[in-house]
């Protein structure tokens, strides 16, 4: 039986299309920065706030994980890092009043944007079994409820400890800490929906899970390839070290299924030309490849290069540094060029023009995003990203590597600091010596096999340290059927979300402060540290008040939690970790490699960079103890007769889940969020114009179908037989099943869909939209 999506407005979501941008940023992200700011903070507010976000003796951006360089500018910031951080510093509170003026089953119809408008919760809520409102408790009798259910369940597995990418180095360690003194590594985090494939293919190919440049690397390269990575929405800052890169001689090559205007043109606001020049032309070329084609192009040019011989390939670095370049080579050799077209939908002319930029390159980046790691054959992709770069020595030497962009701020943190279900043995050790208690060695849960144990009741108890877990994960029936099964849900939050309204028998919503905020415990002010995408550690400290006294901060909630659940059993020092995060930082420093003298280096202005011994010494602790080339089959998604391959995707009023607005300005979409963006032909040969408005319903070999009801058609320049939309609004269609190999990543960047005419088609009296 079909139900009611809660996040559809029909009133506010009635899209008005124009022509989609040809370039980003300029005048009109400044507008949009002052007006969304000036809204929540007020303008002084907003003024002395944005002033300190990324400065050394500020407070770290909750947006991208992007890095700052060493001189910055007093604007460091985007229009998305200004819309987080307004978010966050916003003057509007969610009180007790509110709770009591809205039920759950009001906020469970309402949609994900106006739940974020509404403001920063102030005070510990608690929903009671069977109860509709949510009502203020202390904090000490919302830590007994977890120490009651915790305490209660016949094994530490039966709870599951998620993590968002913004909590900081310091409440990451002391959260994982905490739950593996409970007894458990059930510990997935954001990273499991993202970045895990390419983790897993770097770990196996080059010995460590992250990418291998720094910032001043792509000042120093002759050529970046953008592939399958949306800058100018999802990471907006990168555009200024494009920007800069390009005026150093770098060539811009950008592989993505949707042309994107930060790409075709960047118009810098933080600089004149930017403001009333033309701006700058990033790409130089621009290969608009089919959804998950990705690694089929790259083994192509892998075949190119070594047809090539010597001018391509370095052949001193290949004999010395690596493994498994004979099996690589008779697998690239034997590329068939029919193939290649049907998986990419290039002509090898298309891969020659990419060649010659290789030819020309004495040092080559690759970065990436989602668009390679949320595929079926995602880490097979990556390790071809590496068997390219390996050819031509473009790892551990000035301006070359690879660049996985993260996502959220410190989400490459988090892992650092242990949160990780499948932790390391040497990790495990350090932690036990440290602490003298025995962590447990079985692996734990990743984000999809922890919604099947909260479905099957093996888990029953859903404790997240930030995030919007129920709008962030896929299969959205699956996931909220089993959010409801659990005994209890817990939420460490800023603002509501849809997660608070899709709970357990009970539920609880923990409070806490934000980046912006002051954070002062008994030994004074203290400061937080956090690891952008390229390896750099680096201090973060608020500097307002905070908007409600009953806050707790991150740290603090992790120690008061460990207090109550395991009270006098736990060997662990806690109270002291809440006085003073410096001593947090001491115990980091002799658990975690790379922190030795962990509070000194952080204080030095800017950080300091953690070592990566491929970058650092062109060594390589894989199993081989050298870089692996791999020779996996080529895949690519093969599409039945009739149907499309549909990607999900941020708008720019985005930042994973958090709906800033209902615009997305550089493709053309205003005033709504459920829109599908089609080839003109493809529309046409589904009787579909543009204006319509079309059910997407997913399909799959064991003959289920999800659905996805009323997204207005809107003609776009995608590739023949490529769709796109919005998530959090499709993840519906992706199954909890449908996942990278390896990784176990949800595949939401290929799913196959059919288009059926939605019955209803004016805009405002069209039935609110279903998903079965």
């Amino acid at each position: 039986m079909a139900k009611k999506s809660p996040a559809h407005d029909p009133v506010q979501d009635a899209p008005h299309v124009t022509p989609p941008k040809h370039s980003a940023a300029g005048l009109p992200a400044i507008g949009h920065t002052v007006k969304v700011a000036g809204q929540q903070m007020g303008v002084r507010r907003a003024t002395l706030t944005l002033l300190k976000v990324n400065q050394k003796d500020g407070f770290d951006c909750p947006g991208c994980a992007w890095p700052e360089g060493d001189k910055r500018h007093v604007a460091e910031f985007c229009e998305n890092g200004a819309k987080a951080v307004a978010e966050e510093a916003t003057l509007r509170r969610v009180t007790p009043d509110f709770f009591a003026a809205h039920p759950v089953s009001d906020l469970a119809r309402r949609s994900g944007y106006w739940l974020g408008q509404q403001g920063r919760i102030t005070q510990p809520m608690y929903l009671a079994e069977g109860a509709d409102h949510y009502e203020a408790v202390p904090w000490e009798r919302a830590f007994s409820i977890v120490a009651d259910e915790l305490t209660a369940l016949d094994s530490p597995d039966e709870a599951v400890f998620y993590t968002s990418g913004r909590t900081s180095n310091e409440a990451a360690f002391l959260y994982q800490l905490f739950a593996r003194e409970l007894g458990t590594n059930n510990l997935p985090d954001c990273s499991n929906m993202c970045h895990e494939s390419s983790g897993s293919a770097l770990t196996e190919t080059l010995g460590v899970g992250k990418g291998s440049v720094l910032l001043d690397d792509l000042y120093k390269t002759d050529l970046i390839i953008v592939a399958g990575q949306n800058p100018g929405t999802n990471h907006p800052r990168m555009l200024s070290a494009l920007e800069k890169a390009k005026q150093a001689g770098a060539k811009i090559v950008t592989v993505n299924p949707l042309p994107e205007a930060g790409l075709e043109r960047f118009r810098n606001p933080q600089t004149a030309a930017g403001l009333a020049g033309t701006g700058t032309v990033l790409n130089d070329l621009f290969l608009q490849i089919r959804l998950g084609g990705d690694q089929a192009l790259f083994r192509a040019l892998g075949r190119l290069m070594l047809e090539t011989g010597d001018r391509a390939l370095d052949r001193d670095f290949i004999a010395e540094h690596t493994h498994g370049f004979a099996e690589y080579e008779a697998a690239a050799l034997a590329t068939d060029w029919d193939e290649v077209e049907r998986a990419t939908g290039l002509r090898r002319a298309d891969i020659e023009k990419l060649l010659a930029l290789v030819l020309d390159a004495k040092s080559v980046v690759v970065c990436w995003a989602m668009g390679l790691t949320q595929h079926k054959h995602a880490v097979p992709t990556i390790r071809e990203v590496v068997n390219f770069l390996l050819l031509g020595g473009n790892i551990g030497r000035p301006g070359a590597g690879v660049c996985p962009v993260r996502g959220h701020s410190n989400v490459q943190g988090d892992r650092t600091m242990g949160i990780f279900e499948r932790p390391p043995a040497a990790f495990l050790d350090a932690l036990e010596k440290e602490f003298g208690f025995a962590p447990p060695r079985e692996h734990g849960l990743d984000v999809v096999r922890a919604i099947r144990a909260l479905r099957d009741g093996t888990a029953k108890v859903f404790f997240a340290m930030g995030g919007n877990f129920v709008s962030a994960s896929p299969d959205t029936d699956v996931t909220e059927a089993a959010m409801r099964k659990a005994r209890l849900t817990v939420h460490v939050s800023t603002k509501l979300n849809r997660s608070h309204t899709v709970t357990g028998a009970r539920a609880l919503i923990l409070p806490t402060l934000g980046r912006t905020e002051k954070d002062r415990q008994a030994g004074g002010p203290q400061f937080v540290t956090v690891e952008d995408s390229m390896g750099m550690v680096h201090a973060s400290r608020g500097g307002l008040d905070p908007a409600s006294p009953h806050l707790l901060s991150e740290p603090a909630i992790v120690v008061r939690l460990a207090r109550a659940v395991l009270g006098d059993r736990s060997v662990v020092p806690w109270a002291d970790f809440e006085r003073d995060y410096d001593t947090i930082r001491d115990r980091i420093s002799r658990v975690v490699p790379g922190f030795d003298d962990f509070n000194a280096k952080v204080r030095r202005p800017g950080g300091f960079t953690l070592p990566h011994a491929p970058r650092d010494s062109r060594s390589f602790p894989t199993a081989t103890g050298k870089a692996n080339f791999t020779a996996a089959a080529v895949e690519y998604p093969h599409v039945p007769e009739g149907r499309l391959l549909l990607q999900t995707l941020r708008s720019h009023d985005q930042y994973n889940t958090t709906i800033y607005g209902l615009d997305d300005r550089y493709r053309g979409i205003k005033n709504g969020r459920r829109v599908v963006l089609l080839h003109p032909e493809d529309a046409a040969a589904n009787g579909l114009a543009d204006g319509d408005y079309a059910d997407l319903v997913s399909e799959w070999k064991d003959g289920t179908e999800r659905r996805a009801d009323g997204f207005r058609v809107v003609h776009y320049p995608t590739p023949r037989g490529c769709a796109a939309a919005y998530y959090p609004e499709t993840n519906v269609l992706v199954p909890l099943d449908h996942t990278a190999d390896t990784s176990n990543t949800p595949a939401s960047k290929s799913v196959v869909i059919r288009l059926e005419r939605t019955s209803e088609q004016a805009p405002g009296a069209r039935p609110a939209p279903t998903v079965r």
